[in-house]
């Protein structure tokens, strides 16, 4: 009985622990897609013909582990070319990105 209870509580602060990460997850991205819209819409170059970082050397951006960048979309052999993709994504620094199109609309994130 009492090691049904022990298992039954550690499978409580397991999930409960799970829940928090996954909110802070969540927090995180929705943090992470606003600022990459408001920089993208702050930007005053055209970005249609190229796919810029725009968290690489951003002292705005100031959101570890994630890259803001721009794409196409749909999305354009030009969009997977290594020089088109945040260097902090590319060197493994950042793991999360969120995708935006030229016209800072959204797309995705990862």
């Amino acid at each position: 009985m009492k090691l049904m209870l022990l298992l039954l509580a550690g499978l409580i602060l397991i999930s409960g622990c799970t829940q928090q990460t996954s909110q802070g997850t969540q927090q995180i991205f929705e943090t992470a897609k606003g600022k990459c819209i408001y920089i993208c819409t702050t930007i005053s170059s055209d970005m249609s013909d190229r796919s810029p970082c725009l968290s690489d050397n951003n002292p705005e951006w100031g959101i570890s582990d994630w890259v803001c960048d721009v794409a196409h979309s749909p999305r354009q052999t030009i969009d997977d070319l290594p020089e088109n993709q945040c260097l902090e994504f590319r060197e493994g620094n950042a793991h999360h990105f969120i995708e935006v199109d030229p016209g800072c609309e959204f797309i995705r994130a990862m």
